[in-house]
């Protein structure tokens, strides 16, 4: 029987889930369970438990029973692992234990992957459960990039360091970005924008990164849908004094209440585009500055990463702003011809799906959309956990 992962993706409030085939990339059944915690007779799902139980019948509605699917593991992402924990790991109680201590460094991520995989464990307890770690692939970042100029000895002491995220999209994304190309990741300097409502740059040579956005906590880089991106720390001081804010009330509006929708008071770029066009008084005007500091900021980062690299070969859009929104890139690149970086209007501006190349034939630096697949990635790697 050809063997499948099983890939949760457990939030505080929802749980995605994919079954693949490892081996031949296929993908069997994907779905998303919302509304955790809400009043059930509102349509709301009680709690993780019984979002598993809607997992499973959503699976047997669509024809693949437990039995049948040929399971031979459960992949959880996981998005923080601190600084020991960054290989798949095959989970047990004390990977478990060890993830909940970490969970102050990742307090909106952790906790709700570490429910899912409790649960998960209970519903299926005769397969292995595989961690992979959302920070794996930054893991050994240069220690330039990786450190940040704060007391030494506290930093060693609470594990501060610069740790990165999206890790799993960025690695999967650059090595696509080579296949599509015909040549090694070993031969590239890339720049890879995973652009979704959370958002995260990096910048890559020869296969491994040597820059990315995020930092201790997914908060840190871009503006992103509901995050801030950059701020000045200074900032938390200042409304902690000034304004009577908590701790806790700044880190919700940080992480909550900022970015695009915190600007914009909205996340959906489809409808940040029709308010800008729109015209009409403030809400097009609080739209505007929204798309304008999310692209300002996305430009930052590329110019910085073309200092670090010095020359790139490729840079890859992904994720759902970056696969969907032809405006974004348009307006991210623009003005770049001098550093070899342009678009055809004509292929930026293609409804395709598929991986595809949207800069000039002949440019010295090629633009590629490539689609992510941080499912499969996850299900790869457990595959290897089981192989080695």
């Amino acid at each position: 029987m050809t063997r499948s992962v099983l890939v949760l993706n457990s939030g505080s409030s929802s749980v995605k889930y994919a079954v693949l085939e490892p081996d031949s990339g296929a993908l069997v059944a994907e779905g998303i369970v919302e509304r955790i915690g809400e009043d059930v007779e509102q349509g709301g799902v009680a709690d993780h438990a019984a979002a598993m139980q809607v997992v499973f019948d959503s699976l047997a509605d669509d024809g693949h029973d437990l039995d049948s699917l040929g399971l031979a593991a459960v992949g959880h992402r996981v998005v923080h692992g601190g600084p020991d924990l960054y290989q798949p790991t095959v989970v047990d109680d004390a990977l478990v234990a060890r993830l909940r201590e970490l969970a102050p460094l990742a307090p909106l991520h952790n906790p709700p992957a570490i429910l899912g995989i409790e649960v998960a464990r209970r519903a299926l307890p005769d397969l292995p459960h595989i961690a992979v770690f959302d920070t794996a692939f930054f893991h050994d970042l240069p220690p330039a990039a990786a450190t940040y100029a704060i007391d030494r000895d506290i930093a060693e002491q609470w594990h501060v360091r610069r740790y990165g995220f999206h890790g799993t999209s960025h690695h999967y994304v650059s090595e696509q970005a080579a296949a599509f190309l015909g040549v090694g990741t070993d031969t590239l300097s890339q720049i890879v924008l995973h652009l979704g409502n959370g958002a995260s740059a990096s910048a890559i040579v020869g296969g491994r990164p040597v820059e990315t956005s995020m930092g201790l906590t997914p908060m840190e880089g871009l503006v992103m849908g509901t995050r801030s991106g950059d701020v000045d720390p200074g900032l938390i001081f200042y409304l902690w004094r000034t304004a009577g804010m908590s701790v806790e009330d700044i880190e919700t509006m940080l992480n909550r209440r900022s970015g695009v929708r915190g600007l914009g008071g909205e996340v959906d770029f489809r409808v940040l585009h029709e308010r800008i066009d729109s015209g009409d008084g403030e809400d097009s005007a609080a739209a505007r500055l929204a798309y304008d500091a999310y692209v300002h900021r996305l430009r930052k980062y590329i110019g910085a990463y073309l200092a670090i690299l010095g020359t790139v070969d490729v840079i890859t859009f992904t994720a759902g702003v970056g696969e969907n929104d032809a405006a974004v890139r348009r307006d991210a690149l623009t003005g770049l011809t001098a550093f070899g970086i342009e678009l055809d209007e004509h292929l930026n501006d293609s409804p395709s799906r598929a991986a595809r190349r949207i800069s000039p034939e002949g440019a010295p630096t090629t633009v590629l959309v490539i689609p992510t697949n941080e499912e499969l990635a996850i299900a790869r790697a457990c595959a290897q956990v089981m192989d080695a």
